[in-house]
């Protein structure tokens, strides 16, 4: 629980800081106080915890698929 928690937390972070790169270089907090009014599809202020679930499923995904090739192929 703790490793997959520490996944969500890194893609959580990468992925504010890829997506929001200029803003959080140039006024971080700004961009912290707008996060309420954020418009993305509607969600709000939850729109980053919701894209960062549906990336950590995506990535969740790829490493089941892995796992399972690792056992198919003997590796």
């Amino acid at each position: 629980m703790k490793k997959e928690l520490s996944i969500f937390i890194i893609l959580f972070l990468f992925l504010s800081i890829a997506v929001h790169f200029e803003a959080w270089m140039s006024h971080p907090i700004d961009q912290i106080k707008a996060l309420p009014q954020g418009g993305a599809l509607g969600l709000g202020e939850w729109h980053p915890l919701v894209f960062t679930f549906l990336a950590y499923l995506v990535a969740w995904a790829f490493r089941l698929i892995g796992r399972g090739a690792k056992k198919i192929f003997g590796k």
